[in-house]
C-alpha cells in the first residue's frame, strides 16, 4: 500500500470506524454529550438519527468506550429481527441462556430487577433502528414500561438514519414515538470541519507533510458533501493514485479522478482547484 511512500504509520482514510483517529467536531461531539447527559438522567427512550456516511457508527464506539462502570451494554446491531427475535437478543445479551417463548419476558424483567439490585443501569443500544419492524418497536415501547417507582429497568439508545424518523412520525407509532425524550441529529461537516478532519486523520497516522492542498480540501469537502464516509474514500483514492505515480503529493488531477470515481460525489468539470465547475 501507500503507507511507507508517505512516511504514514497507518491508513488514515479506512472506511472502519477507529476512535483513536476521533476527532470531537461539532456535530459528533454534542451527539456524545447529548446522549451521555440522557442517559445519566435516566431517560428511557433517546435517539440519534444522521444521513448515511455521517458518523453514526463512530459516535456508537464512542459512547460504548465512555460509558460509566455501573452501565450494563446490550448492543443490538442487527435490528431486522421479528418480536421474538429481538426478545430472544435481549435475552442473549443479559446471557440468560435458552429459555421457553411463554417464559421469555418474565424471565428478561427478573434478570433487569437484578441488575437495578445490583446498582447497574442497563443500556440496550439499537444499531440501523430504521430497519425495526412495527412489531419489534412494539416490543421495544413494552421494554420501557419495565420500571421501578423511581427508574427504568431498560433505557434505549435508537441509532439509524433519516428513514427512521419518517417511521416514527406515523400515527400507529405515535405511543412509541412519545416516549423518546432526547434526540440528537449528526449532520455533515462544514467547511472548516472538513478541513479539521482531513487534517486530523493525517497528523494521528503520522503524516509528516502536507499531502493535500488547502484547495483540494475545499473541493474535497464541495465534492463530498462533507459527509466523512465519502470524504474518506475520495482521500484513500486520492493518495493510491499519489502512490501509483510515485510522487510525494497528491495531485489536482489526483482528486479530480478520485472524486468522479466515487459514485454519491458532486462532480467537477475541470482540474483547477480556483474554477473546478461543478455538476449538480
Amino acid at each position: 500500500m501507500y503507507l511507507a511512500h508517505f512516511g504514514l504509520e497507518q491508513l488514515p482514510f479506512h472506511l472502519t470506524p477507529d476512535t483513536r483517529l476521533f476527532l470531537g467536531l461539532a456535530p459528533h461531539y454534542e451527539a456524545i454529550q447529548s446522549v451521555g447527559a440522557a442517559l445519566e438522567m435516566g431517560e428511557g427512550v433517546i435517539k440519534i438519527t444522521g444521513e448515511v456516511g455521517t458518523g453514526k457508527t463512530m459516535v456508537c464506539r464512542m459512547l460504548l468506550a465512555h460509558l460509566s462502570s455501573d452501565v450494563e451494554l446490550l448492543y443490538l446491531p442487527n435490528p431486522a429481527l421479528s418480536a421474538m427475535e429481538l426478545r430472544r437478543a435481549v435475552a442473549h445479551e443479559l446471557q440468560l441462556g435458552e429459555l421457553s417463548d411463554s417464559t421469555l419476558v418474565e424471565s428478561i424483567q427478573a434478570r433487569l430487577m437484578t441488575l437495578h439490585d445490583e446498582g447497574k443501569r442497563v443500556v440496550a443500544m439499537v444499531d440501523e433502528a430504521q430497519a425495526l419492524s412495527d412489531e419489534a418497536l412494539e416490543v421495544l415501547r413494552l421494554f420501557g414500561n419495565l420500571e421501578t417507582e423511581q427508574t427504568k429497568l431498560l433505557q434505549m439508545v435508537l441509532i439509524g438514519q433519516p428513514e427512521l424518523d419518517v417511521r416514527l412520525s406515523e400515527h400507529h407509532l405515535r405511543q412509541f414515538r412519545q416516549r423518546i425524550t432526547f434526540s440528537a441529529t449528526l449532520r455533515p461537516l462544514n467547511l472548516a470541519e472538513s478541513v479539521a478532519y482531513i487534517d486530523n486523520r493525517l497528523q494521528k497516522s503520522g503524516a509528516a507533510q502536507e499531502l493535500f492542498s488547502l484547495g483540494q480540501k475545499k473541493a474535497l469537502w464541495r465534492a463530498c458533501h462533507g459527509i466523512p464516509r465519502l470524504i474518506n474514500q475520495v482521500c484513500h483514492k486520492a493518495l493510491l493514485l499519489a502512490f501509483y505515480d510515485a510522487v510525494p503529493e497528491v495531485s489536482n488531477q489526483h482528486v479530480y479522478a478520485a472524486i468522479h470515481d466515487t459514485f454519491d460525489t458532486c462532480k467537477p468539470k475541470f482540474k483547477t482547484p480556483l474554477l473546478w465547475g461543478w455538476s449538480q
